[in-house]
């Protein structure tokens, strides 16, 4: 059954235009221009506000006095995925946010470009940094390609182990490749960390299903040991009225839509509603608007105005954001008003 009524087609152009990087490249000079403004700090707050611990001011030292190779070394050491986090991590309230500018009231240092700046440096030029380690004879099995087993994979890789990952998708990477909106990377930078891996030796078997194609019994009889790497899984159903029914899909499905066909093929509607306002559904609300949708109501649960809802024995309110956008622009107009459930 078709949609009641569709969002006009753009031109190629102009689609590429509205998915353009949120967070464009650093050139040379800008490199050069913001490393110099680290202080180096020799007790890091950036450090131990990242997730992988990379060494932010060693990194951006490196940058400053111009070996972007050895940066990317020190990232990459730390987060073989350190490209798709330079494009995609949530700097502001990690490194970023704990940089010591911010306690001086200057700008924090701009780390998540200056990370992808060093990383894209290498993988453009296709630089390998990495060797497999001398084998040592054990196997190892990954069932999922996604980022916890891409990262698992090169670790082991470097070690000497026989590595294989195995999936079910066509395409490798997991949520980098599918689940992550097109302004913010897109399907060739997922995988171009997929081959920095496949240059450690390590094999990768697409559509593959364990359970189906291969049974679990035989995977443990062939390799060592086996990772479990299998993500997120499909989103959460809402258990309400109507939620089966036609053009009603989860956030992960439609970013998977805008990700994996081009961005013409993917119908969608005039008007639109999103439930949720965390990171996904701004995702969804982004790439829905730079489709020339006419109007976007995106709808929350909300405890005490917060999106936090860990706690969901607290009550909760509804609040609703009315967006209006033209078919030529990609300004976006919030309202919002508060309605008891």
């Amino acid at each position: 059954m078709p949609l009641r009524e569709t969002a006009p087609k753009l031109s190629p152009e102009k689609y590429e235009e509205n998915f353009a990087d949120i967070t464009p490249p650093m050139n040379t000079r800008q490199a050069a221009i913001e490393s110099a403004r680290c202080l180096y700090c020799f007790d890091a707050p950036c450090i131990q506000a990242c997730p992988t611990r990379i060494d932010v001011p060693g990194f951006i030292k490196r940058i400053m006095t111009g070996n972007v190779r050895g940066a990317a070394r020190v990232i990459l050491e730390a987060n073989i995925l350190g490209e798709s986090c330079g494009r995609v991590c949530p700097t502001e309230v990690l490194c970023e946010g704990a940089c010591v500018m911010v306690e001086k009231g200057e700008k924090a240092i701009e780390i998540g470009r200056l990370q992808r700046f060093a990383v894209d440096h290498v993988l453009d030029r296709k630089i390998q940094l990495f060797q497999a380690g001398k084998a040592n004879g054990r196997r190892v099995a990954c069932i999922g390609s996604g980022p916890a087993s891409l990262a698992c994979a090169a670790l082991l890789a470097r070690k000497g182990y026989a590595v294989t990952i195995f999936d079910r998708r066509e395409l490798s990477g997991g949520l980098n490749t599918y689940g992550i909106a097109a302004y913010k990377t897109r399907v060739a930078d997922s995988l171009r960390e997929v081959e920095m891996v496949k240059t450690l030796g390590v094999a990768f078997r697409q559509n593959v299903e364990i359970g189906r194609d291969l049974s679990f019994n035989q995977l443990e009889k062939d390799f060592d040991a086996v990772f479990i790497g299998v993500g997120l899984g499909e989103t959460w159903a809402m258990n309400i009225p109507g939620e089966e029914l036609h053009g009603v899909c989860g956030a992960l499905e439609f970013i998977e839509a805008t990700k994996s066909q081009p961005f013409s093929h993917v119908a969608i509607g005039r008007r639109v509603a999103c439930i949720g306002a965390g990171n996904t559904a701004i995702d969804v609300v982004t790439a829905a608007c730079s489709r020339s949708i006419s109007e976007f109501i995106s709808a929350m649960r909300s405890v005490s105005s917060s999106t936090d809802n860990s706690d969901r024995s607290c009550p909760i309110s509804w609040v609703t954001f009315f967006l209006g956008l033209s078919s030529s622009s990609t300004a976006m107009r919030f309202s919002c008003v508060l309605k008891d459930p």
